[in-house]
Formats: structure tokens, C-alpha cells, sequence
């Protein structure tokens, strides 16, 4: 699983940590409704999960289509508004689980979270 945040959002740590759980809650529970299997093998695996960014809105939506297309688990998290953003803002993007390879595809080249 990777899991996309927005660099051109100013997010606490503690934030930030929270709209990850929020994507990685919500992909499992996708896999696990539409392809229990795969989520079984990639728990049993060790669950990989990379945190990532993405400049801004518009590179994460391309992104999200592009998971779609490929058949991807994914999930774009919206925040409610009740702390340090507007309600509505998209934060992070999880792609998977699914077939490393397919996701890596589309992620390999994003910076990895500092």
C-alpha cells in the first residue's frame, strides 16, 4: 500500500498521521469487500505501507484516476474540517493493497514523506 499526501498542504505531523490512518482504514475495508484474497495474501506478507507526496491536488487526482484504471483499491480522504484545515480538503491518497508491481508503476517516482 502507498499511501499519497499533498506537499502543498501545511499538515502537522500528528495530522498528517491521522488522514494516513484514515486511508489505510478505508483501503482495507474496500479489500476486504471486493477482493479478500489479495487482502489476505498482503496481510500475510507483512503489509507494506510507503507514505509518499505529491505536489498538489491536481497531481493527486491524475493519480487517483490512474489506480482506478488499473483496478486499484483506492481511496481519496477528504477532511471533515474540524482542526487545522477546511472541511472538504482532499489529504491523502491510498493505493492498494494490490500487486506491488502495478502500484509501484504509478507511484515509484513521488518523494517519499520527510
Amino acid at each position: 500500500m502507498v499511501l499519497v499526501t499533498r506537499a502543498d498542504l501545511d499538515l502537522s505531523r500528528g495530522k498528517l498521521a491521522a488522514q494516513c490512518g484514515h486511508a489505510v482504514a478505508e483501503c482495507i475495508l474496500k479489500a476486504k469487500r471486493d477482493d479478500p484474497r489479495m487482502l489476505k495474501r498482503y496481510s500475510g506478507s507483512g503489509a507494506r505501507k510507503i507514505v509518499c507526496e505529491a505536489p498538489d491536488l491536481d497531481s493527486i487526482k491524475r493519480l487517483y484516476g490512474d489506480a482506478r484504471i488499473c483496478g486499484l483499491v483506492s481511496y481519496m480522504v477528504t477532511d471533515a474540517g474540524h482542526t487545522e484545515i477546511p472541511a472538504g480538503t482532499v489529504t491523502v491518497l491510498g493505493i492498494g493493497p494490490g500487486p506491488r508491481s502495478e502500484i509501484d508503476a504509478l507511484t515509484s517516482n513521488l518523494p517519499l514523506v520527510k
